[in-house]
C-alpha cells in the first residue's frame, strides 16, 4: 500500500488562477500520477475543478476535495458530503448574506459585476467585484485589491460581527473570500488521510489569511509554497527525481 500522497490546491498551484490546466502541465502531472498517489483539494465546488482540471486527472486522482473536502471523492465516486447550511442554521445564513449584501454596496472599487455571493455545500463564497467578471476585470481587481486590501478589510469586518458563530473566514484566489464553519478550512481533507504516513501538501496561499495557510502548517502535512504551476512543476521534479 502507497505510505505517501501529494495533495494540491488548484488555483494558481496547478492552474492559473479560474483557468483550465495546460496541455504541459497536465502531461506532467499525468507523469506525476503514475509515481504516487495524487489528491486535489479546493474551496471551489465540484463542477468548477473538474472544469479547470479535466477527464484525464479526475480519473487517475487517488481523491478529489470539492468545498475542502465537504465533497469528497475517492476514485471517482462521491463518498463523503456535508452541508454549511444544516451545520450553521439557516438564519445564520440569512444574516451573512445580508451583512455581506450592504458591505459590498458601499465599497468603492472600479466596477461590479455579478453572483456577489456564491452559496456551496461548505461555504459561501462572497467576491466584492462578482465572480461574473471577465479575466481581464479579475486581474484588475486583484492589482486594486493588493494595493488597497479590500477583501482584507471585509475580513477584518466579517470576523467582528460573526466571531461568535464559530466561522472561518480566507481570503481565496484573486477575488473572493471563503466563508465556512471552523475546522472547515482545507485540513477538513486530512480526516480521509489517516491511512497515509506521508501527507505533502502543494499552494500558494500559504500565508496567515490565505485559504491554503491551516492545511500548510498543520502537523500532518509536509508544507510548500508555490508561486504558480511552473514553480509547482519544479520542485515536483526535484521531489520525485523527474528530469
Amino acid at each position: 500500500m502507497e505510505t505517501s500522497i501529494l495533495l494540491f490546491d488548484v488555483d494558481g498551484t496547478l492552474t492559473p488562477s479560474r483557468r483550465p490546466i495546460t496541455p504541459e502541465m497536465k502531461e506532467f502531472m499525468k507523469e506525476v500520477c503514475s509515481r504516487v498517489h495524487v489528491g486535489f483539494v479546493g474551496g471551489s465546488d465540484l463542477p468548477k475543478i473538474h472544469e479547470q482540471l479535466g477527464d484525464e486527472l479526475f480519473a487517475l486522482a487517488e481523491y478529489v476535495f470539492a468545498e475542502n473536502g465537504c465533497v469528497a471523492i475517492r476514485k471517482g465516486q462521491v463518498f463523503s458530503e456535508e452541508s454549511i447550511s444544516e451545520k450553521i442554521g439557516e438564519d445564520n445564513i440569512k444574516q451573512l448574506i445580508n451583512f455581506c449584501l450592504r458591505y459590498i454596496a458601499d465599497i468603492d472599487i472600479p466596477i461590479k459585476r455579478g453572483t456577489f455571493i456564491e452559496y456551496r455545500k461548505g461555504m459561501l463564497n462572497v467576491s466584492p467585484i462578482g465572480r461574473n467578471c471577465s479575466l481581464a476585470e479579475r486581474d484588475e481587481f486583484w492589482k486594486v485589491d493588493s494595493e488597497g486590501k479590500v477583501r482584507e478589510k471585509f475580513v477584518e469586518a466579517l470576523r467582528k460581527n460573526f466571531s461568535h458563530m464559530g466561522l472561518q473566514f480566507s481570503i481565496g484566489g484573486q477575488i473572493s473570500i471563503d466563508i465556512f464553519p471552523r475546522g472547515w478550512d482545507k485540513t477538513n481533507c486530512l480526516k480521509f488521510l489517516e491511512h497515509y504516513q506521508t501527507v505533502h501538501f502543494f499552494g500558494d496561499r500559504t500565508m496567515p489569511g490565505g485559504n491554503d495557510y491551516e492545511i500548510f502548517a498543520s502537523e500532518r502535512t509536509i508544507g510548500h509554497t508555490v508561486t504558480g504551476p511552473e514553480d509547482t512543476k519544479n520542485q515536483l521534479k526535484e521531489l520525485l527525481g523527474i528530469q
